[in-house]
């Protein structure tokens, strides 16, 4: 980390700005690779490990995520894919690609890092949580950039200074919180007057409800992840071309027959068509909550907080909403 992004934070027990970095140590004045920060006004402590300060305990809710984006770090990275599926999703969720040079722009829930590395390019001054072990490789898969601090925190007491970003973004995240409406509020007050929040959810709906998961994660949510690993990655290969061969016939109904996730349609070459099914197909069972969302609802979150230019829709991973905050007027 580099120190001088301290100033950004504050102490996520009592609310201070009075943060303190102590016996740091690392290959630069600019970064800082362990230490430890000290909150002055109520004595709390906060290491910093492996770069990345940790205002969270490193076990949580959030495991299964850690397990997942460190071993399948780079997946769907559209660097290493070579196509813009995330640079899509993130600009169709954001209303249309925009100039965000010297905006300040939050990701909340940054995974591995896929819209980390599409918004590091585009200009912004971005800052970067998840709640999980995954902000290690998202750290490890982004060119160091003084334009680019990262963290791991609770989207429920982010430890920022709010009313303080242009820009929220929180994309494939709340559908996995324990309350997916307090996370929503809770990014709304990092939003500036005249700032954007945008998010997306899994979709609520009874079709979307038809799907093997909803049968299958009362027992694989409660597995531990190694084996449920182990057994997604032996049965998922055998099944891609099945997956296929139904798409093919029936559509995304067909796809939904058989238990896993495949994305050929998205032009992936095979090897990588396989290793996104391995990775999705775990996310889909292993998280300890999966709370999908319907139009009514994601409309009804941003009417209540009083946001205006609200647009509620259909998205590439379900529903996607994005509102503006009021700018005050005399």
């Amino acid at each position: 980390m580099n120190p001088a992004r301290l100033e950004q934070h504050v102490c996520p027990a009592c609310r201070s700005n009075r943060l303190v970095l102590k016996n740091a140590e690392g290959p630069a004045p600019d970064r800082v690779e362990s230490g430890v920060i000290e909150c002055g006004g109520c004595g709390a402590t906060y290491p910093v490990v492996r770069g990345l300060p940790r205002f969270v305990p490193a076990t949580n809710y959030a495991a299964s995520f850690g397990f997942q984006w460190n071993r399948h770090a780079r997946t769907q990275l559209d660097s290493h894919s070579g196509l813009p599926i995330s640079h899509d999703r993130l600009w169709a969720a954001i209303g249309g690609k925009a100039d965000l040079t010297g905006q300040r722009v939050l990701e909340a829930g940054s995974g591995a890092g896929r819209f980390t590395e599409v918004l590091a390019a585009s200009g912004a001054d971005v800052t970067t949580f998840d709640y999980s072990s995954a902000v290690d490789a998202n750290a490890a898969n982004q060119a160091p950039s003084p334009r680019l601090h990262l963290f791991q925190g609770d989207i429920f007491n982010i430890p920022l200074a709010e009313a303080s970003f242009d820009k929220v973004i929180c994309l494939g995240v709340l559908q996995h919180t324990p309350d997916p409406e307090a996370a929503f509020r809770s990014l709304a007050k990092y939003v500036k007057p005249g700032g954007q929040l945008v998010v997306d959810a899994y979709t609520r709906n009874f079709a979307a409800l038809l799907q093997w998961k909803y049968v299958l994660r009362p027992i694989t949510r409660r597995m531990r992840k190694e084996p449920l690993y182990r057994l997604i990655e032996v049965v998922t290969p055998p099944l891609v071309p099945v997956a296929k061969f139904l798409r093919r016939i029936a559509g995304r109904l067909g796809a939904r027959l058989v238990p896993i996730v495949e994305y050929s349609h998205l032009g992936l070459p095979p090897a990588l068509n396989v290793q996104w099914a391995i990775l999705d197909t775990f996310d889909m069972y292993s998280p300890a909550h999966d709370h999908p969302q319907s139009l009514e609802t994601l409309g009804r979150w941003f009417r209540e907080i009083g946001f205006e230019d609200i647009d509620v829709r259909p998205g590439l991973n379900g529903v996607v909403g994005s509102g503006r905050r009021p700018v005050a007027r005399a």
